[in-house]
């Protein structure tokens, strides 16, 4: 006589008897914030970035067999343990009011990830489908509201990691996935050697008690062999991938080599209020210059074939401002060789223009890039009247910028140099886009001297070094106040400077022309992964109205 065994799906815990409820009630709520807390933890300055994959085992054990409205809480607290500590930054100057608002309309796409993960838990292959979810959610974080926040992408945590080379294959997406699904293979093979135990040991009922998933799996079935290899698979694929792509990540000089300087002249004191100090700023950038037109002179460094200032290094607009022009002009002149300036530049009519000039030191300023991707709340005011009801800071922000519509791509004395400014390079098309119009070398001006010595800085350094291992391109970052930083093809640091220290950093760059996987691709891997996840919700949807179809069908045979 046989008896066949139906599998029983994953449910919420039964409560537990008595004062045992309470406390048990919070234990996923409080993984949910640490899962969050870890993830924070593995970003820089903190070269930890393997504790994101502990922080997603433990955000997988907290939502999986979940109902999607648990998910949907659990996942918004993840999301807020995780982005409140790595956004603190945005509040340096202007308060916790914006801080927390932009931390918690961040953590409301993590919110609904979870729900998601919840929904597809209980599919088979749920690790990949959970992962290909979680890009879905930073897909669209970075899109939406005002052009998205992509700040808190997982791949950005990844400089250090062992995961690195994956970005050459298919950007952020690929390389986020792939962090992603290993942690939460690592809590599926966990789990299923916990169920193999079980299966094989008999439990008391406070055990069944104490984990829903022991109970229904330990008690009713064996362990497939096929959910084995799932758990197997979404840890060795990635570690496998990431090795098998090592040899994208090159940093031999195929078009030669151009030496950069870069130069960073910071500010006179911190905080917002440096913008009225605006001829200070143009003046340390003009004699660190100077400085180091002084050193070439004399030997101590080799002379670049082209320098580069940072984001608002003048913010006095030379077209209009004869002084500031005179001051530019002279340090262009006296280093000799084509300089990109970062100027506001400020029309009779119409918005400001955060730009990076080129200037030769024979006919001065010869070509322009705007900023195509303007930051909201920060260079521009979404729904000014209605957001001064929270914040009066917001009329610091006087006159609006507005964005640019061309790819910026300067020819510096034959290297063809892409930009991408400062919060550009957190989107992947705004630097995909340089390389894609010929960019030998990516530089990324910057000014981080509004957010003090917060962590703001060492989070947008890892960026430019992902990107540099995601286009085989060499990344210069020139920034007003620190960290400035030479950053080779393969992701390696190979000069910075200080924090508010002037410096000047000289060094010879590797030229490339090839194009990674990553590069030509596109936006496709993205998508492909945002198919998976539209799929494993479907999948999800097609099995909810079939089991709720099942009852009326069986009561009429």
């Amino acid at each position: 006589m046989s008896t066949t065994i139906t599998p029983v799906e994953p449910t919420e815990p039964a409560p537990a008897p008595g004062g045992r409820r309470w406390p048990r009630r919070f234990v996923r709520p409080g993984a949910a914030a640490l899962s969050g807390l870890l993830l924070f933890a593995s970003f820089p300055p903190r070269p930890l970035w393997w504790l994101a994959l502990p922080g997603f085992a433990l955000l997988g054990w907290t939502l999986r067999g979940r109902r999607p409205r648990a998910g949907f809480g659990l996942g918004f607290l993840a999301g807020l343990g995780f982005l409140l500590p790595l956004l603190k930054w945005t509040g340096e100057e202007v308060g916790p009011l914006p801080w927390v608002a932009l931390a918690a309309v961040s953590a409301l796409f993590i919110g609904a990830v979870g729900m998601g993960i919840a929904a597809v838990s209980r599919l088979p292959a749920w690790p990949v489908f959970a992962a290909a979810v979680w890009i879905l959610g930073e897909a669209a974080r970075a899109r939406v509201p005002f052009g998205g926040f992509p700040w808190g992408k997982i791949a950005f945590g990844q400089a250090d990691g062992m995961f690195l080379p994956l970005a050459a294959v298919g950007g952020t997406p690929v390389l986020g996935f792939a962090v992603v699904l290993c942690g939460f293979g690592l809590y599926e093979a966990v789990r299923l050697v916990l169920a193999r135990r079980a299966a094989t040991a008999p439990i008391s009922s406070a055990d069944a008690d104490a984990d829903a998933d022991l109970r229904t799996e330990g008690t009713t079935r064996p362990v497939p062999r096929a959910a084995v290899a799932v758990a197997a698979l979404s840890v060795l694929v990635p570690v496998v991938g990431a090795l098998a792509a090592l040899p994208l990540v090159d940093d031999s000089a195929e078009d030669g080599t151009a030496t950069v300087a870069a130069i960073q002249g910071n500010v006179p004191r911190l905080g917002l209020d440096f913008n009225a100090q605006r001829r200070a700023v143009l003046d340390n950038h003009a004699e660190r210059t100077e400085q180091l037109a002084a050193d070439v002179k004399a030997g101590k460094e080799p002379k670049p074939d082209f320098v580069l200032w940072p984001e608002n290094s003048s913010d006095l607009d030379p077209y209009r401002n004869g002084d500031a022009r005179l001051v530019i002009d002279d340090a262009v002149k006296t280093i000799g060789v084509p300089t990109v300036v970062g100027s506001v530049l400020s029309p009779d009519t119409g918005k400001l223009r955060n730009s990076l000039i080129k200037w030769d030191p024979e006919s001065g300023p010869v070509a322009t890039y705007d900023k195509r991707h303007v930051q909201p709340f920060g260079e521009y005011i979404p729904m000014r009247s209605f957001v001064r009801i929270f914040s009066s800071d917001v009329d610091r922000v006087r006159r609006d910028f507005g964005p640019g519509d061309k790819v910026g791509v300067f020819d510096l004395a034959g290297t063809k140099v892409g930009l991408a400014t400062c919060y550009e390079a957190a989107f992947d098309w705004a630097v995909r886009d340089t390389v894609t119009h010929g960019a030998q070398l990516i530089t990324v001006p910057s000014n981080n001297a509004t957010f003090g010595r917060s962590e703001m800085t060492y989070q947008q350094l890892a960026m430019s070094r992902v990107r540099a291992v995601e286009h085989s391109r060499a990344v210069v970052v020139p920034v007003t106040s620190g960290v400035s930083a030479m950053i080779m093809p393969d992701g390696e640091v190979v000069d910075e400077s200080k924090m508010f220290t002037p410096d000047a950093l000289v060094r010879e760059m590797p030229l490339r022309s090839s194009r990674t996987p990553a590069t030509t691709m596109g936006t496709l891997p993205e998508a492909l992964l945002v198919a998976v996840a539209l799929g494993g919700l479907g999948l999800v949807g097609v099995r909810t109205v079939r089991a709720r179809r099942r009852p009326a069908s069986d009561g009429m045979s």
